[in-house]
């Protein structure tokens, strides 16, 4: 076995290593830089074409550009990472995976229209990749930057027409048809017009994707989406015989994929609902036409600060409405004052909580909340009837009772953090707005349940003043 075959051995495992350390919070960081430092190796590791590497070829000016663009990728990731706002970190992760489908476009189209150029035919082993990824890149690219604006605020609402499915589906058509044709005439000035007519309906499809799609469902479709850009790297690898980029765009297209699933798992919805039912868009349920029985009781900072105070055990579930008021450093403020009194504090995770998977832990960490006080949902429902007080900051769907109790919902038989069976839940809320479901939420009108409007940030602040005067 020659030396760059067990250079690539190394990398793979380099990069397997890295995924599994981005499984938990604790070891992200160290799986990023060990995945990182594979993919350096790997730029050195191969010259396309001769099967040789850097140590036995040496220089040259291809390892020079190389280098150049390292560079420059590492100095815009790192101002990049150092200037976003944790709050903003889902639109950065769109930006990101949408740059990766782009660049991995590019290359296959590169390839192909050098293929194109020249005057004998080329295999279809090769052709059927570089094709693959450049449809694939492409919708990638394209529906990451909705995603992006959606997740931006700048068309959050699902955008629809009649037709649409259909429009979509033709689109598909052609594309796959476009693929068909090419394959078999992949050479001549033809081709390259015919490429270039499927580099821009790539485009559109990816844009045409996405636009229908709730703010909401982004976590779901930039998992998808990151899946689609693994499978495109994948191809590219097969297309110019990199071993490197087919176990790096396998990795993270498997394991996009599986996150994909497991999200619509956790939102007990397919995911063909996702991507093509415009959910959010109506409501369909007696809460959403005010036929809720119950009555909401409002609550003020110093009662609820009481209640906190003098709990054993308080549970917070954070949601979207806390990264909008990028309220995570009160949180843990109040956490802290909390534990200073000897009352045990956790926060419940759900999957889909935010926009993007993740979200709600990545705001804690970076406000130094302990890894160990945060709990997934499976863990803490069992025991939420034990619970004090439940704090519910900005959640709405992920905490909706609805989901359990109420068939007509469009949100029944969705997985939920169990708040309403804790012996008192108080919610924070700027009003009582319905959440992306687009229905009320049944929480509120419980029994146990206490509103505490406002701001999220001015209100816990309130209740961080409270505490420490008790």
């Amino acid at each position: 076995m020659n030396l760059v075959a067990l250079i690539f051995i190394g990398v793979a495992v380099l990069f397997i290593i890295g995924i599994k350390f981005l499984s938990s919070p604790k070891t992200a960081r160290y799986g990023n830089l060990i995945a990182a430092a594979g993919m350096i190796i790997a730029f050195f590791a191969l010259h396309k074409g001769t099967g040789e590497s850097v140590w036995t070829q040496g220089w040259s000016f291809n390892y020079t550009l190389i280098v150049i663009a390292i560079v420059l990728g590492l100095i815009a990731g790192a101002v990049g990472a150092y200037m976003v706002k944790m709050t903003a970190m889902p639109q950065m992760v769109a930006l990101f995976n949408g740059l990766g489908g782009g660049a991995a476009a590019l290359v296959a189209s590169l390839e192909f229209n050098r293929g194109a150029g020249g005057l004998e035919p080329v295999a279809a082993s090769i052709t059927v990749p570089m094709l693959f990824a450049t449809v694939i890149g492409s919708l990638s690219f394209a529906g990451s930057i909705i995603a992006y604006l959606k997740l931006e605020g700048k068309f959050e609402k699902p955008h629809t027409f009649p037709g649409q499915n259909f429009l979509n589906g033709l689109i598909l058509l052609v594309i796959l048809g476009l693929c068909g044709w090419l394959t078999i005439n992949a050479v001549g000035g033809n081709a390259l017009r015919g490429f270039i007519v499927l580099f821009v309906l790539a485009l559109f499809f990816g844009v045409a994707m996405v636009m229908p799609i709730g703010g909401a469902d982004m976590p779901v479709v930039i998992s998808l989406l990151n899946s689609f850009t693994g499978l495109a790297v994948a191809a590219d690898g097969f297309a110019i015989n990199n071993l490197a980029m087919i176990v790096a765009g396998t990795l993270v297209g498997s394991s996009g994929t599986l996150l994909t699933l497991l999200m619509c798992r956790a939102m007990n919805r397919p995911v063909t609902n996702v991507l093509f039912g415009a959910f959010g868009s109506a409501g369909g349920s007696k809460a959403a036409s005010g036929g809720v029985a119950g009555t909401v009781k409002p609550i003020q900072a110093d009662e609820a600060a009481l209640l906190l105070a003098y709990a054993q055990r308080v549970v917070v579930v954070p949601g979207y409405g806390m990264a909008v008021a990028q309220a995570q450093h009160q949180v843990r403020e109040l956490s802290d004052e909390l534990g200073k009194r000897g009352v045990e504090v956790q926060f419940a995770i759900h999957p889909v909580a935010g926009r993007m998977p993740g979200h709600m832990n990545v705001l804690l960490a970076e406000a130094n909340v302990p890894y160990d006080q945060l709990i997934e949902m499976e863990q803490i429902n069992p025991s939420m009837d034990r619970v004090d007080v439940c704090l519910v900051i900005g959640a709405n769907d992920v905490v909706n009772p609805a989901a359990r109790e109420e068939k007509t919902s469009p949100i029944y038989g969705m997985p939920i953090i169990e708040a309403d069976r804790c012996k008192c839940t108080i919610v924070m809320k700027r009003s009582m707005a319905a959440g992306f479901a687009g229905i009320e939420n049944l929480l509120f009108y419980k029994d146990n349940t206490r509103m505490l409007f406002g701001d999220a940030k001015a209100s816990l602040n309130a209740l961080i003043a409270a505490v420490k005067a008790n």
